[in-house]
């Protein structure tokens, strides 16, 4: 079965060698396709049928190279939980090269799980079977959920074993993405006082993700007012949907603006901004209410990463503070316009803050399911003339406690002084207030299946139910239930 031969185009490997190490993948014994995604790969000009074959399945793991790629494992730096590593990269995982899209877009093919490299750093390069599923699904639910993420076009067995805490199936993921080219990567070359590598990757990102700075007096620094625009957009997504990254590391920062790196991460249910995801994550530096925070840290990593291209005078330097000093203000307006979005308001004005407020309140004394609260609070705002089954109807979703009946008063007011259409309201709540979310320990039911008796059902039934995170089903009640108390992971790492 011949290929249908994706358009490469590889830019980043046209540059100088000291970006990267070109290096083939290790070879894979027996690799088995698990699941393609078909349709974006119908985007990507490869042919689904052909991907799930033998030869499709070496080319998953890098066992057969497709005409034109060229894989590199790409070099960078990062703050990891605040420290500074001044030489990070790919350790596990391989740039097959970039293609162009059916809409003429550039992405990138990265293999996660390729094996060792020379940034291994002492590991094996491999990946368990469990991080490659737990990334397929969780970025594809993002994805569905309208967050800007990296993609899995497919996931791959390798026919051999994997050493963690016990022996492991392996397993390779094929990722997607606008580019990974990360916060990291800048602070690499401006480490070694590398001028010229950071002229050439803002030449990248210019040309990839924000064309907008070219026109600018100072490129460099209309490439951070652009990347500071994404990534509080991004963010203010995240608390939208209460999702957690976990590790908020500056080298898993694009500057694409997309979500990359599903390790140690979950959507909360149980309320409470304090919630990590990383067992690692002792003082709780990546919690859910630090996320913005975070992401303005890292933003003046890049920031000082950019000043020699910049400039380093007074006035320059008070340029780039006035440009970092722009996120707050730009992730409370998106964050504020998402919460509109969940509560069922035209605008969220300065009143609106303390109803908002007064339910985050309500939801964490009462430890209530985030996705839950808002679901509810849509089904609440259905007018009689839309049909739709509310979750309640099941009687294992639980109702918003008694002591919640003040709020919704006071909620109710509000949403009658809006001019809005009713129907058109709940439209756009539906659409903001997700019924299925991808949780955690229905991700660990799907792996434990996978890995303990290769057994892919459950993996291939979420995907796809998350594929459609609004619709809610009764048949699928137990996919949008919290985990019970003995149903809770407790421990999340990398795993790779």
């Amino acid at each position: 079965m011949e290929p249908v031969a994706p358009k490469f185009d590889n830019s980043y490997a046209s540059l100088p060698d000291r970006f990267f190490t070109r290096q083939q993948a290790e070879p894979f014994p027996a690799p088995q396709v698990v699941r393609v995604n078909a349709a974006l790969a119908t985007d990507l000009n490869l042919d689904p049928d052909w991907l799930r074959s033998e030869q499709g399945a070496r080319f998953a793991v890098g066992n057969e190279l497709l005409d034109g790629s060229q894989p590199i494992a790409m070099v960078y730096a990062g703050h990891q939980f605040g420290s500074w590593n001044p030489r990070l990269g790919d350790g596990r995982a391989l740039l097959l090269g970039e293609v162009i899209a059916r809409d003429g877009s550039r992405y990138d093919l990265h293999l996660k799980g390729s094996g060792r490299t020379p940034y291994s750093r002492g590991g094996d390069g491999r990946s368990p079977l469990g991080p490659v599923l737990r990334e397929y699904i969780v970025s594809e639910a993002m994805h569905a959920l309208g967050i800007p993420t990296s993609r899995s076009l497919m996931a791959t067995t390798t026919g051999e074993t994997v050493v963690r805490e016990e022996p492991l199936p392996g397993a390779v993921l094929v990722r997607v993405a606008s580019s990974h080219i990360r916060i990291g990567t800048f602070e690499y070359f401006a480490s070694r006082g590398d001028t010229e590598a950071l002229h050439l990757l803002v030449e990248q990102v210019i040309e990839r993700h924000h064309p907008e700075a070219r026109d600018a007096d100072n490129p460099a620094l209309g490439v951070l007012r652009s990347t500071i625009a994404k990534q509080a957009r991004l963010v203010a997504r995240w608390q939208g949907i209460g999702f957690i990254h976990g590790v908020m590391n500056t080298d898993n920062m694009l500057l694409s603006g997309e979500t990359i790196d599903y390790g140690p991460c979950a959507l909360m249910e149980a309320f409470d901004p304090a919630t990590v995801f990383s067992s690692i994550d002792h003082g709780g530096r990546y919690a859910y209410g630090n996320q913005p925070r975070i992401a303005h840290w890292n933003l003046m990593c890049l920031a000082r990463a950019l000043l020699p291209l910049i400039g380093d005078d007074e006035a320059a330097v008070a340029e780039v503070q006035d440009s970092l000093d722009e996120f707050i203000p730009r992730f409370a307006a998106a964050f504020s316009e998402a919460r509109a979005h969940k509560l069922g308001f035209s605008e969220n004005g300065e009143e609106d803050q303390r109803l908002v407020q007064d339910l985050f309140t309500l939801m964490q004394d009462h430890q209530c399911d985030f996705t839950l609260t808002f679901r509810r609070l849509t089904d609440l705002a259905a007018p009689k003339t839309v049909q739709h089954v509310p979750m309640t109807e099941a009687s294992a979703v639980p109702d918003l406690p008694e002591a919640f009946s003040p709020w919704l008063e006071r909620w109710r007011r509000r949403l009658q002084q809006d001019d809005v259409n009713p129907e058109q309201r709940w439209r756009r709540m539906t659409r903001a207030n997700p019924a299925f979310i991808p949780r955690n320990h229905r991700i660990e039911a799907a792996i434990r299946a996978a890995e303990d008796h290769a057994d892919f059902e459950p993996f291939h039934h979420l995907v796809d139910v998350l594929a459609d995170p609004f619709t809610y089903r009764p048949e699928h009640v137990d996919d949008a239930l919290p985990a019970t108390p003995d149903q809770r992971v407790t421990a999340t790492f990398c795993g790779t």
